[in-house]
């Protein structure tokens, strides 16, 4: 049975790389059919070595598991050293193939969601990529610029700055003398991305239709979609722009000016931002700069952008984010590559505000209610765990650690819970939540990277959440009254929170002080009346 399965997989996965680099083969009219038949080879070999890696891994998840029952200790061993083994080779897959297998490898590291294994073996792919030579680099800007780089600059510098699985920036002076960096995408990713996203959805689909349980076409669907969006840098340009004037009074972030007239879809020139990265802490200590309110801030940006404006940055991992000493509160944040972005639906931003708005106020009937409504179902009563890290009956301080009573219980409900139940939650979520699970997740890394509490991040969602709800006034009303209205249930509502999160953590304390005072008044009482 074993072999025939994977004979099957293997002639089935073959014949669409086949397929696949013929259909490349003719479709690419700019190549040659020399460069054609080199692509399509190494479209093959990439491919396959992909599919190898996956049957493997699917094969060890089916066979290291089976027999073992799902809620037992040996299964759950079993199944750590089986997530520990696959994310080991998906890590050597990526690091093998480069390109948009580094990029798909740092995708799935951010997202809570896969297992913890996964996740911290797939983050060190942040630092794998590799620059390309500038012979290339320098044949890419010729041609989006049209003529030799010496009519542009006073001096470009050959050697990168950053380099990313898809683009590389290089530092560059203009014969005026402002400072830019020059982003450059590497030549022949469109070729490489059809390809690799196309092989990456057909696995993905093979393994789900043999192993029913192991779904991962949303996770390939997000990639692609994502993916897509970050090469063209006329869009990431216009992103970029959209977000400045979406934060143009915020004094805590900048966001680079774009020089339009050197920027392509191939090409982008910026405003040159020093800084380091918001993750160097060290850095932060010698020049006098409090880590937690840099956190604060940066927390504050992101829920703005969720709650507010539904327009948000969907790569906020440390090398896109730069910590400057400059600014007018000590600070300044440079947010940096706009590539990847999502619009929310009107509607979705309005009900992810009244989850949070449930979330924070322990309301376990609308949290069901806005979980029925993005899909969840059943699996809604695991929102507060994946958000605030508590479960939906807690009676724990929001931002504070579970009872133990709560943490048994919790491992008694997860215990219960199959591969087939967590593939048929991501499922059910819209696209626009898988988005935000996933830059909840860098977030969240940053901040206790800083040495924030979860409860930084907990207080600033409730904040923008609140004020996402109040803050939109309605065109066909009275604007400044109802700018007025809206600012007074805004600051109403922040306070009712303000006293959620801040009073009733000390209300076991109060309990406690009443408790002894009218032990006190009973004892002196029945003493008077005892005398």
């Amino acid at each position: 049975m074993k072999v025939k399965v994977k004979t099957t997989i293997y002639l089935i996965t073959a014949s669409t790389l086949t397929y696949q680099a013929i259909n490349q083969l003719s479709s690419d009219e700019s190549s040659t059919f020399q460069h054609k038949l080199i692509s399509s080879y190494d479209a093959i070999v990439r491919s396959s070595r992909a599919a190898s890696t996956i049957i493997v891994t699917a094969a060890d998840y089916k066979y290291s598991l089976n027999g073992l029952l799902a809620n037992s200790d040996e299964y759950r061993l079993k199944l750590s050293e089986v997530h520990l083994r696959s994310a080991l080779r998906m890590r050597k897959l990526c690091e093998t193939n480069k390109g948009f297998y580094v990029k798909a490898g740092q995708f799935v590291a951010a997202m809570r969601q896969v297992p913890k294994e996964y996740s911290s073996t797939l983050s060190s792919l942040h630092d794998q990529a590799a620059p390309h030579d500038f012979k290339a680099i320098k044949q890419v800007l010729n041609t989006n610029f049209g003529h030799d780089l010496s009519h542009i600059f006073s001096s470009f510098d050959e050697q990168p700055i950053a380099a990313a699985s898809i683009a590389q920036v290089h530092h560059a002076v203009l014969h005026n003398g402002q400072e830019v960096a020059v982003k450059v995408r590497y030549p022949g990713l469109e070729h490489k991305m059809r390809v690799d996203t196309t092989v990456m959805s057909f696995l993905s689909k093979s393994i789900s239709w043999f192993f029913p349980d192991y779904r991962f076409q949303w996770l390939v669907s997000e990639f692609s979609a994502a993916i897509s969006l970050e090469l063209d840098f006329v869009q990431e340009s216009q992103n970029a722009e959209r977000t400045a004037e979406n934060f143009k009074t915020n004094r805590y972030l900048k966001v680079p000016k774009v020089f339009w007239d050197l920027t392509t879809s191939e090409v982008m020139a910026m405003e040159f931002c020093r800084g380091r990265k918001i993750n160097d802490v060290e850095y932060m200590k010698e020049v006098k700069i409090n880590p937690v309110k840099v956190a604060k801030a940066l927390v504050e940006i992101f829920a703005e952008m969720i709650f507010v404006h539904g327009f948000l940055h969907g790569d906020p991992h440390p090398g896109n984010i730069l910590i400057s000493p400059e600014g007018p509160h000590g600070f300044t944040l440079v947010l940096l590559d706009h590539g990847i972005y999502r619009q929310l639906n009107e509607n979705f931003r309005l009900d992810y505000c009244h989850l949070w708005k449930a979330l924070i106020f322990k309301d376990s009937d609308e949290i069901q209610r806005y979980g029925e409504r993005f899909g969840a179902g059943k699996y809604a009563r695991y929102f507060p765990i994946i958000f605030t890290g508590r479960t939906i009956d807690s009676k724990s301080a929001l931002g504070k650690d579970m009872s133990i009573e709560e943490r048994t219980k919790l491992r008694g409900e997860m215990r219960s819970l199959k591969l087939e139940d967590i593939s048929s939650f991501m499922e059910s979520l819209p696209p626009d939540f898988l988005s935000i699970l996933r830059t909840d997740g860098l977030l969240r890394s940053l901040t206790m990277t800083l040495g924030a509490s979860q409860r930084v991040r907990l207080l600033a969602y409730a904040k923008y959440a609140l004020h996402g709800i109040y803050s939109k006034p309605n065109p066909n009303s009275g604007f400044g009254l109802e700018v007025t209205v809206s600012k007074f249930q805004t600051d109403l509502s922040y306070l009712r929170l303000w006293l959620a999160l801040e009073v009733l953590e000390l209300f076991p304390w109060v309990v406690k002080i009443n408790q002894f005072f009218q032990t006190m008044y009973n004892t002196i009482h029945g003493a008077l009346m005892g005398a």
